[in-house]
């Protein structure tokens, strides 16, 4: 699998980025067979999270084994320095580890929870004591939303972030504002060597039946000839690094071989399969 740098970190990563919310609930015999899998297609980061159910549970074991060979990335949904602190604690302990590459303010949806965390006494500054203690060598924030551009733009204005998390999309793309800020955002990524992961790469849409075929809070596309041009559409937006990969394990392996297999889009391809999100519903409204 091709890998890009991740920003300033020079850490070289590989385009899929093992999702760790496929694990939120999960036997431990099939997490560790997803793992195999994973490392098999050459995978070497990982996004997880607190509040991915059962997920840091899950990689804790793993990480006692092959540590050196990940980038490993968590987050908070804390958004005070006490909550972060001990939530930092808490994951490197369920992990099994005693450093994190990449720890990430998370899920920042709109401009009150931004303040909040940046602010005097907010998660921000858990964050920037951790590094000086060596407990996570980079500072990235995330967030899902129709605003998250928007947000992330004033996040890089007053914090020198390492790293951002949202969606790419080409239905997304499909809004114009939503677009330009995505877009305004990239270009700023890509001039202060910020790296950018992409999420909701598959996503078709908001479910609309009572009965989840997937484990994802959104409906996924779950076949290759759908799945290959949404991954190549995110992995050809300009300062994009990689992509994270869908919260279901019955759907990574068609992730993971878009991924091995993903070819640049062409700029007229790109338009054209924006023009055809007319027929489905974006998941932010």
């Amino acid at each position: 699998m091709q890998k890009r740098r991740f920003g300033r970190s020079g850490h070289a990563s590989s385009l899929a980025i093992f999702g760790g919310a496929a694990f939120w609930e999960t036997s431990q015999a099939q997490a560790d067979r997803t793992m195999e899998l994973v490392i098999a297609c050459g995978v070497n980061h990982i996004d997880v999270a607190p509040s991915y159910g059962q997920a840091e549970e899950r990689i804790g074991p793993w990480m006692k084994r092959v540590r050196q060979d990940f980038f490993l990335g968590c987050k908070t949904t804390e958004r005070t320095r006490r909550g972060a602190e001990a939530e930092l604690q808490r994951s490197l302990k369920r992990l099994q580890v005693d450093h994190f590459d990449l720890y990430q303010i998370h899920a920042v949806t709109a401009m009150q929870e931004l303040d909040a965390a940046t602010g005097p006494g907010g998660a921000l500054e858990a964050i920037q004591h951790a590094r000086e203690q060596g407990l996570t060598r980079h500072i990235g924030i995330t967030g899902h939303g129709v605003d998250s551009p928007a947000v992330f733009l004033e996040a890089l204005r007053r914090f020198d972030f390492d790293s951002v998390l949202f969606p790419v999309n080409y239905i997304q793309y499909a809004n114009p504002a939503y677009r330009e800020k995505a877009e305004e955002l990239l270009q700023l990524c890509s001039q202060k060597d910020v790296a950018v992961m992409a999420i909701k790469t598959i996503t078709k849409g908001p479910w609309k039946q009572e009965q989840h075929s997937h484990t994802t809070w959104y409906e996924p596309f779950s076949d290759a000839a759908r799945i290959q041009p949404a991954v190549d559409f995110a992995l050809s937006q300009p300062g994009v690094t990689g992509l994270c990969t869908a919260g279901d394990v019955s759907v990574l392996p068609l992730v993971l071989e878009a991924c091995e297999q993903y070819a640049d889009m062409s700029p007229a391809d790109q338009e054209a399969l924006i023009a055809s999100a007319a027929q489905f519903e974006p998941l932010f409204a």
